[in-house]
């Protein structure tokens, strides 16, 4: 069996394999077991999602991206930029480019480790949706910026249990069947949020969501908490910026920067996927 090269990358503490795979070579690896397999800590190599580089008619590349879930996901904002300069790092691309998502054209600027992306318009906003779960009442706001997130306003996010709230609303049959990302919220000031995510695919609190960054701050920007460039502060540390050019939806232009680093690159060894030789580490 072939070793397959990779790279691994973070972006805001969003980690990805990201697997170029123009040549075709490893169409046989987009398998949810594969995913699920590798994405797996400890046991294989370890990540948020898997990326795989593709050829475009339309574009510098296209990808296909999973969450570690095995689930494929529309588009992934953290995961975009890593891809972005994995493309340049590997001379697919130049410093402009742009690249074929489920979700649209990603359009991307690179300059060294820093990464601005253009996303999708923003799709079917919905504020104020009074929701209730297991006794609990929450007033909330819905955007799809690539992918569907909720956003809710609270005092005490450090205490906020994301983990459950997060799984109950992410599953409750409001958002069904596509579910839904859940993005926890606190105001630091006035052009500066505090974030924590729970993220579809990874069914758990993660260090950082780029579509989720941008979902905060256009609904921030949308109640006047906030006026564009937004800066998010993930659970990570990373401060990521959200720009629109409109400040009320129908939102415009709507940009992510922040940075994307290379973890490091090798070849992942059929010992790190094989089900058969896995069995005894489980």
């Amino acid at each position: 069996m072939k070793r397959i090269p990779f790279f691994k990358m973070s972006g805001s503490g969003n980690d990805f394999i990201i697997i170029d795979n123009r040549a075709g070579n490893w169409d046989h690896l987009k398998t949810p077991e594969f995913v699920r397999t590798v994405c797996m800590r400890s046991i294989s190599v370890g990540a948020d999602g898997m990326i795989f580089i593709e050829g475009s008619d339309r574009s510098d590349f296209s990808w296909r991206f999973f969450n570690s879930d095995g689930s494929e996901a529309e588009m992934c904002g953290n995961g975009g930029r890593c891809a972005a300069r994995f493309s340049v790092l590997n001379r697919i691309a130049g410093s402009n480019l742009s690249f074929e998502t489920i979700a649209g054209i990603i359009r991307a600027e690179v300059k060294d480790e820093h990464v601005k992306i253009q996303l999708p318009e923003p799709k079917n906003q919905e504020m104020n949706i009074e929701l209730d779960t297991d006794g609990q009442s929450f007033n909330l706001h819905s955007i799809n910026t690539g992918v569907p997130h909720v956003v809710i306003f609270v005092e005490d996010i450090e205490n906020t249990d994301v983990k459950s709230l997060g799984a109950k609303i992410r599953f409750h049959p409001h958002f069904q069947p596509a579910g839904t990302n859940v993005n926890f919220v606190s105001q630091e000031k006035k052009n500066v949020l505090n974030i924590r995510t729970y993220e579809r695919g990874v069914e758990d609190e993660t260090f950082a969501c780029g579509t989720g960054s941008v979902a905060a701050a256009l609904i921030a920007v949308s109640m006047g908490k906030a006026s564009s460039p937004v800066h998010v502060r993930t659970k990570g540390g990373e401060v990521l910026k959200v720009f629109t050019s409109r400040k009320l939806p129908p939102f415009k232009d709507v940009c992510l920067e922040g940075g994307a680093r290379v973890v490091c690159q090798g070849e992942i060894w059929e010992e790190a996927y094989s089900f058969e030789l896995l069995k005894g580490g489980f």
